[in-house]
């Protein structure tokens, strides 16, 4: 069996889409390969900047011949018929034979496939590949029609054996693939020939090209702990940028330089992101002094001077980098000290949405709301406003200009430089947090309250004017801003009723649109709808059109927690059983009824109480249903005809109280406790009595005891839900 390598020489490729070009690739070829016929035993792909490389190993010598039967028309059919099979088949009238069928006669053709060469089906599976690679971003060049990430210089293409390596034949676009490739392109330009992957890997290390990007990020990241341990430093993580500089060098060579002292004073973020963005510097940290004090650069070569001159130039480009920060810096603290006002003004003329305003009126929208729920999260409604009023103003800074990344981040700085406290600092700076699934959750209250109330803001600004998510598309991070929410109400036990809150939003716009003024605190004010909020049984009466778009947000919310708690192990059904239950707007209280849930139907105990509630459940519907009346009330012990019946009544008096206090308590666990109480007599009841018996009073006294049986279940969750 031959062994496949190919590689795909070109101009740099981005770092940012190696790792999509590799298993691409990997994809397009091996898929190839099994369509043709040909099996193969194992697969990989590498990356550098100039060289994209797959290599298969176990590779089939020869697609098999196969046989396939075709059936035809009918003998006496028109002659078109006949013919437009025969072109179908690719055969003639004389390779054809008569069957008989239950029909009648019919043509049958067989059709034989010759077994073909490897080195054909390679040929005709790469040059594919080539032609229709998926590159995000890609050009021609030249005179040619082939499109690439940047121009193709070479194919190496190669089926290695016992008996010896052979070229495949294969030309794109005048580029005819062979047997050489090349090395470092200023360390070892000249071209060499291989016999194999081995080979191949061998010697492009001679050559100075480290094949495995996952070797080349493992030696930049050994050596450049070194160089900062030498100097009693640390190296500031970055997964991403370590990555993406792996993708820019074939030979890393990390070279350690220091920070010129005027620059010390500049936050740290300021440093780590200006070194970043602008040179794919990593970031040192002094530990004794907690400042960024030096960096890494990653040359692509080894030089004769150790890299001397490579870091004198990095050192002179990065202090002309740091003074344009230093001027931002001292420029953004002049006017933080002096109040922002200028800031804030400029919002105003800063459009947020062409429907929802500027980024001045998104500011009172969020202050407002963030005084709202400053006392559901322990914190100061007058310090959430504040931190809510300053969250945005960076926005307005030079150096956010420069880095937007660094919005949040710097505002604490100047509200810091401004005088304000320390809660309503940190809470500019986190208001944006949680940003992604493994992004940290505030839990400072102001935080939280400001946090939450961008956020929900967010949400209900968009579904008021029908922006919605579609589909995978979602422009303005709606699903990130929903787990957002679910996040900071998880993490820190927010209970607050969600739908009670959105229609006094809704209800609160509406307002302000009728009166024609933009005073969403005045507006929020006078609906006088929150007193609830933080009741689960708390709920707000708007308008139709409100109740319709907390109602949608809701079940949204209730979407991404599904998602949310899936990853922890929660079925969906369960969730569907739960969210069916009254307070579903109160997602702590869902999520610990979920959970206490969950963990009871791993048991036995679980699983056979929810088949006999869903049993009773079944069987009351289908009464109901033929009757035409509610059976939910007036069971009486007096009727029961036998001990398995009594034993049901005498189990239920005992667990109805039971899970009622415990809900009432939200002691979900002696919740479920209590109802796993009823397994054993709903299995005895279900085993010895038949419920629609000939005795109408017998039957009716049984389908209201099923009915005690159903409400039990429904205080905790809708069992019907529950799949299995």
């Amino acid at each position: 069996m031959p062994d496949l390598l190919i590689e795909l020489f070109s101009e740099e490729i981005p770092a940012r889409m190696q790792s999509r070009a590799r298993a691409d690739l990997k994809r397009l070829i091996t898929d190839g390969l099994v369509e043709g016929g040909l099996t193969y035993a194992s697969a990989g792909a590498f990356s550098t900047p100039r060289r994209l490389v797959l290599t298969v190993e176990g590779l089939t010598a020869h697609s098999p011949t196969t046989r396939e039967e075709r059936k035809g028309p009918r003998v006496d059919a028109p002659e078109k018929a006949l013919e437009g099979f025969l072109r179908g088949a690719g055969l003639t009238r004389d390779q054809l034979e008569k069957r008989d069928d239950k029909k009648g006669q019919v043509w049958f053709a067989t059709i034989e496939k010759p077994g073909r060469p490897a080195a054909v089906i390679v040929a005709e599976v790469l040059e594919t590949a080539i032609r229709s690679f998926p590159w995000p971003k890609s050009m021609r060049w030249g005179g040619g029609s082939l499109r690439w990430v940047r121009p193709l210089h070479s194919i190496l293409c190669i089926l290695t054996d016992e008996t010896g390596t052979s070229v495949v034949p294969l030309t794109v676009e005048g580029i005819a693939a062979g047997d050489t490739t090349r090395g470092h392109r200023f360390m070892s330009p000249e071209p060499f020939a291989v016999t194999g992957f081995e080979d191949y890997a061998a010697k492009l290390r001679r050559a100075r090209v480290m094949l495995d990007h996952d070797e080349r990020e493992a030696a930049i990241r050994q050596e450049a702990g070194s160089l900062a341990f030498a100097r009693g430093w640390e190296i500031v993580s970055d997964d991403g940028l370590m990555s993406e500089v792996a993708g820019l060098v074939e030979w890393p060579v990390p070279l350690m330089g220091v920070i010129e002292e005027r620059f010390l004073d500049l936050p740290p973020e300021v440093l780590q992101t200006s070194m970043k963005e602008h040179q794919k510097f990593f970031s040192a940290r002094n530990p004794k002094t907690g400042r960024i004090e030096g960096f890494v650069t990653v040359a692509n070569i080894e030089t004769s001077d150790d890299g001397a001159t490579i870091l004198a130039g990095n050192q002179r480009v990065l202090a002309a980098r740091l003074s344009d920060a230093a001027f931002f810096w001292e420029n953004d603290l002049r006017d933080a000290k002096a109040g922002m006002e200028d800031w804030a003004e400029g919002l105003k003329s800063v459009t947020f949405h062409r429907q929802l305003g500027s980024q001045a009126d998104r500011i009172e929208r969020i202050a407002a709301l963030s005084r709202e729920i400053a006392p559901l999260v322990g914190a100061d409604p007058d310090q959430a406003e504040q931190a809510a009023r300053l969250a945005k103003l960076d926005l307005r800074s030079a150096m956010v200009g420069e880095f937007p990344e660094l919005q949040g981040i710097m505002g604490r700085y100047y509200a810091k430089a401004a005088g304000h406290a320390d809660a309503v600092a940190d809470a500019v700076r986190d208001h944006y947090s949680p940003l992604g699934p493994s992004d940290a959750v505030p839990s400072a209250p102001v935080s939280v309250a400001v946090a939450l109330a961008d956020k929900i803001d967010m949400l209900t600004g968009f579904w008021a004017i029908d922006e919605k998510p579609t589909g995978s598309k979602d422009p303005f991070a709606l699903r990130r801003a929903a787990l957002g929410v679910i996040r900071l109400v998880l993490s820190n036990g927010v209970r607050i009723a969600l739908n009670t809150l959105a229609v006094t939003i809704f209800v609160a716009r509406e307002s302000m649109s009728k009166a024609g003024h933009d005073n969403f605190d005045a507006a929020l004010m006078s609906i006088q709808l929150t007193s609830g909020l933080n009741e689960a049984e708390g709920r707000a009466t708007g308008s139709e059109v409100a109740n319709q778009r907390a109602a949608d947000l809701l079940a949204f919310l209730h979407d991404r927690l599904k998602v949310h708690l899936r990853d922890q192990g929660i079925r969906h059904d369960i969730i569907d059983a739960v969210l069916a239950q009254p307070g579903n707007d109160d997602l702590v209280q869902v999520v610990n009824r979920a959970t206490a849930l969950n963990e009871m139907l791993k048991t036995e105990d679980g699983q056979n109480l929810t088949q006999g509630l869903k049993r009773a459940g079944n069987i009351l519907a289908q009464a109901e249903d033929k009757d035409g009346v509610e059976y939910s009330f007036g069971a009486d012990q007096k009727f029961a005809e036998s001990d398995e019946e009594r034993a049901l009544f005498k189990a239920l008096d005992t667990a109805e109280p039971a899970i009622k206090g415990a809900i009432e308590a939200e002691d979900f666990p002696a919740a479920m406790t209590a109802i796993a109480g009823l397994r054993a007599p709903i299995d005895a009841f279900f085993e010895a009595v038949q419920v629609n018996t000939d005795n109408q009073i017998v039957r009716r006294n049984r389908l209201n005891l099923l009915s005690r049986i159903r409400e039990a279940g429904r205080q905790i969750a809708d069992f019907t839900r529950i799949e299995g």
